[in-house]
């Protein structure tokens, strides 16, 4: 008897549904992991709220962080890239906290050329040093 005769014969017709998933699991697993696009890290300060969101591929930084709205549950206030936290050279960029418990901002390293630089929020924007090393 044939694999498909055998799946398909009646008696075995609930089988398929079994087989079915273990080959979907089976592929899944095989499957090569990708990279995530964005890189997450809270700034070290340690009374605020705030969280680095950072284009892994481009270095573009933003933040985000809980704001109080009297008669709701409060409202998520985010901060768009300003001077030096737009997109930068295509390298493969990270998000570091330095360990001070006053930090509000964080380094953007790149992790092919070592240049770095520190990002924090001023004036409604996230802004970004020059890199350097």
């Amino acid at each position: 008897m044939r694999v498909l005769d055998f799946l398909f014969s009646p008696p075995c017709a609930s089988k398929r549904g079994w087989l079915a998933a273990a080959l979907a699991a089976a592929m899944g697993a095989a499957a090569p992991a990708l990279a995530a696009n964005y890189e997450f890290l809270a700034a070290p300060e340690t009374d605020l709220n705030r969280v680095y969101r950072l284009d892994r591929a481009t270095g573009e930084i933003g933040a985000c962080q809980y704001g109080l709205k009297e008669g709701t549950v409060g409202v998520t206030l985010c901060y768009p890239s300003g001077e030096g936290a737009g997109p930068q050279a295509s390298s493969e960029y990270s998000l570091i906290a330095s360990r001070h418990e006053r930090e509000g901002g964080v380094f953007r390293v790149d992790l092919r050329t070592g240049m770095m630089s520190i990002c924090y929020v001023l004036n409604e924007s996230v802004v970004c040093t020059p890199q350097a090393r």
